[in-house]
């Protein structure tokens, strides 16, 4: 009928066959990654008598590298609008920056969605 294959399994001459092996237990410690709260804003800025309809977005999230971003999304209401990261190793840094730019937006008058 069919011809007998002999076929030995590879990597099977020890349980773990070298110091990278996948088979050791890996311990990772996320503490230094994580975001302690989450800081997310969406605002806006209307004016009909100036035809003005713009909005602000800001949060901030880790990089997968441990590092701290703090990403600002503006633009157009409607539109894709423009984008910039900053990155920081430490997050109080980037709530200082978050807090910064936030009460210069609320002077300029932005505020949270459906607010008069």
């Amino acid at each position: 009928m069919f011809p007998r294959l002999n076929i030995t399994p590879m990597n099977r001459s020890a349980a773990i066959d070298s110091n990278l092996s996948l088979d050791v237990e890996c311990v990772i410690d996320d503490s230094t990654a994580m975001i302690a709260q989450p800081y997310q804003l969406f605002i806006e800025r209307t004016d009909t008598s100036k035809n003005m309809a713009r909005y602000y977005a800001m949060n901030i999230s880790p990089t997968l590298f441990g590092q701290t971003c703090l990403t600002r999304r503006w633009g157009r209401i409607g539109t894709c609008g423009q984008s910039k990261a900053h990155v920081f190793a430490r997050e109080e840094e980037a709530v200082s920056l978050f807090l910064d730019l936030l009460r210069q937006k609320r002077s300029r008058g932005y505020r949270p969605k459906g607010h008069i």
